[in-house]
């Protein structure tokens, strides 16, 4: 016999590696297969056809998925794309923040401002039948800018159980829905106006009642608001009174007591307007005027 023939003790060549044993071959007792035959160099054992060695076991052969927020492996230090910005699944649209309104400023022309397309904060002062919600509303409804109108009364009758009526006397409840009411107005007029919406808001703000003045909405709404007075004459407010109902009808003793405090108006600076003989869209067009003169030289107030 050759002396070159394998050795009995050798054992056989490796089988193929099967698809789901191990990738690493069994130890075997002997010695190693590459180890020299001490009389010369066994056959070489045919090359396995399952995969190599080296390749990861088959319930692990998926690579890996790098983390969302780790660089790609193939750039390494590339930072992560950045994430698609949060929306809103509802569809409601984030408003800016209403913050308190500035001055208006004063166009650059040399004409007078033209208070119809300027973005506005007013409030209209009066007595009880002065006609400030007729007025009001028929301002908002024609200018050619966007323009809320914010009534205080509207606003303070939202309390239906519980609803403190000043005509049942002045006390701190009703002290104290009214200065809820002027901080809901004033919340609501900063945040139109935050969006480019005018607003026009009216109240029966007295002059010598500091808690319920002129202070409290300009702490409300903002030094930017521009203040102006209905005040017509006592024949007027009375004969207008009357033909309210419900709790917006006062009596003819509260009607000419408040008139009679709205009369301190007078030489505070303030504009005024007397619409005793004029109709809404008469008040309108002069509150128009008196409001393009505010634009430009802004009451001190």
């Amino acid at each position: 016999m050759p002396r070159s023939a394998p050795h009995p003790q050798q054992p056989p060549p490796s089988a193929p590696h099967h698809q789901g044993s191990p990738p690493s071959a069994p130890h075997h007792q002997g010695p190693p297969l590459s180890a020299p035959h001490p009389q010369g160099p066994p056959p070489s054992a045919p090359r396995p056809q399952g995969p190599p060695p080296s390749a990861p076991h088959p319930q692990n052969s998926q690579p890996q998925r790098p983390h969302p927020q780790s660089p790609h492996p193939s750039a390494p230090g590339v930072p992560p794309p950045a994430a698609p910005p949060a929306t809103d699944a509802t569809g409601h649209v984030r408003l800016p923040p209403g913050g308190p309104v500035g001055m208006p400023s004063v166009p650059p022309a040399q004409t007078a401002p033209d208070p119809t397309t300027t973005t506005l904060a007013v409030l209209l002062i009066g007595p009880a039948g002065a006609g400030k919600t007729s007025v009001a509303k028929y301002w908002a409804d024609r200018r050619r800018v966007p323009t809320a109108h914010i009534s205080l009364d509207d606003v303070r009758e939202w309390v239906r159980s519980g609803f403190a009526d000043p005509q049942s006397g002045w006390n701190d409840h009703s002290e104290a829905q009214y200065r809820l009411a002027r901080r809901t107005c004033g919340f609501a007029a900063r945040n139109f106006l935050a969006n480019g919406i005018s607003c026009i808001l009216d109240d029966a703000v007295f002059p010598d009642r500091p808690v319920v003045g002129l202070g409290g909405w300009k702490r409300h709404v903002g030094p930017g608001l521009l203040p102006v007075v209905l005040l017509p004459g006592l024949d007027i407010v009375l004969e207008r009174n009357a033909e309210r109902s419900g709790n917006r009808r006062l009596t003819d003793e509260e009607v000419a007591r408040i008139h009679g405090r709205m009369a301190g108006w007078y030489g505070s600076g303030l504009p005024i307007i007397d619409n005793s003989q004029l109709d809404v869209p008469a008040t309108a067009r002069v509150l128009d005027e008196v409001l393009s003169r505010a634009i430009a030289s802004p009451p001190n107030w």
